[in-house]
């Protein structure tokens, strides 16, 4: 079976707008939570999140102007994914390279402009197409129908980084909640490892911090409400946590065939060799109380991967923040691990970037290619009161240096979907 190497990184995040600004952020302990500033936020119960500051799609594109009236999802994306592509060094022109071979795959969730000022110029030109299309273009919107319809639809992104960089093969998109780009990843490593693709780009994108977005998850309670601590509000297994703080992003990796990128002198940052795929079969918000999903996932992975629990040097956990979450999980750690779950450092550093949904999994993918990378572990901030039931080693408070050569993350779904990925130390 061909071998899957990771040749590429981008991500932006709530810490940082690069790979190497986020790194340094989630080693630091910083926190990305704050008051909601995306929208009007003041009569909602949960009135914080983790949003990306400071972003602008200038610094990552040329003629970056183009992309204005689309989605943060589409420009997130994008950025991420030039990141990633420069830091591969992959040349889509070169002579040999077949396009057809290259391909997309995306964990990316619906798309969400700001409605406000497209409603009022469609009350103001009511059902006269013409006019509205005039008005539109007026405001510097030339595609009436990208900016209405497709820019909502989970695909655009993928469409989107296929066009500008080249990807003439497969374009896919998934969207099973928190576990996309995970899955997407692994989907995208099983085509590379199957021979229908050569390199593939894929990660995942998504905001979801608009009014619409948070009231669904303020309706399933599953959100925290500690507004006037902010930078605390995220606790992922403490005694005292009370719901994820939702966040943005995205997160990009060029994976690529092991003799497709030895061939040209490609830097490899790591080994993608398992990847678990299950479902919970259970309700669609929550878990099952007995981990039955996560354990299929995490020991069809490790198999995959041909490893031993205690080969595992490091868990990027799922790590939420909520109390069904965080509890299930150490379970399933538990009963997949035995003794070895009590020596296996685990974090989440969704306890500083909140949670990207759909875009989590892909970021967390590279937090673990880094800390195979500089040998350091990024902490679990805020877990001032562990709970009982949560009694493994989260690196509490600060990071932690220790050599990693195999790293683990996990990503579980609404719907009941469980994604597992684990990288190695690349060796010939």
């Amino acid at each position: 079976m061909r071998r899957v190497v990771v040749t590429g990184m981008g991500m932006v995040t709530p810490v940082g707008r690069d790979v190497e600004s986020s790194w340094s952020a989630l080693l630091a302990g910083k926190s990305g939570v704050g008051p909601i500033s995306l929208f009007d936020a003041r009569t909602f119960p949960t009135r914080i999140a983790a949003e990306v500051k400071g972003f602008d799609l200038d610094d990552y594109l040329d003629q970056a102007s183009r992309w204005t009236e689309y989605s943060r999802n589409t420009r997130f994306a994008l950025a991420a994914g030039k990141m990633a592509m420069d830091d591969s060094a992959l040349d889509v022109a070169a002579e040999g390279f077949d396009p057809t071979r290259f391909g997309v795959y995306l964990g990316a969730g619906e798309g969400q402009q700001d409605f406000s000022r497209f409603v009022k110029l469609v009350y103001k030109t009511s059902r006269n197409s013409k006019v509205l299309t005039e008005e539109f273009s007026r405001h510097g919107v030339t595609d009436l129908h990208a900016v209405r319809e497709a820019e909502q639809e989970p695909g655009t992104p993928a469409a989107h980084l296929a066009s500008v960089f080249g990807a003439r093969g497969a374009n896919s998109n998934c969207l099973t909640a928190c576990a996309a780009s995970s899955q997407a990843i692994g989907e995208a490593y099983e085509m590379i490892r199957h021979d229908c693709a050569d390199v593939m780009l894929s990660g995942g994108t998504h905001s979801m911090i608009h009014p619409f977005g948070v009231t669904g998850f303020i309706l399933l309670t599953a959100l925290s409400t500690r507004n006037d601590e902010p930078t605390q509000a995220s606790r992922p297994f403490d005694r005292d946590r009370d719901g994820f703080i939702i966040g943005e992003g995205a997160g990009m990796l060029v994976l690529e065939e092991l003799e497709h990128a030895k061939a040209r002198g490609a830097r490899i940052h790591g080994e993608i060799v398992g990847y678990g795929s299950t479902a919970d079969a259970f309700r669609i918000t929550d878990s099952h109380e007995e981990g039955r999903g996560a354990i299929a996932c995490l020991k069809e992975a490790l198999e995959g991967a041909n490893l031993r629990p205690e080969e595992i040097d490091y868990v990027n956990a799922h790590g939420t923040s909520t109390s069904v979450n965080d509890s299930v999980e150490t379970l399933a750690i538990k009963k997949t691990f035995g003794d070895a779950a009590y020596t296996v450092p685990i974090s989440s550093t969704k306890s500083m970037m909140g949670h990207l949904i759909a875009a989590a999994g892909s970021v967390e993918a590279i937090v673990c290619l880094l800390t195979i990378r500089d040998g350091l572990l990024p902490p679990t901030i805020n877990l001032d009161n562990p709970d009982p039931e949560c009694d493994l080693d989260y690196v509490p408070h600060e990071a932690r240096s220790k050599k990693v050569d195999v790293a683990l993350s996990n990503s579980f779904g609404f719907g009941g979907q469980n994604i597992t990925l684990i990288l190695k130390r690349y060796t010939d």
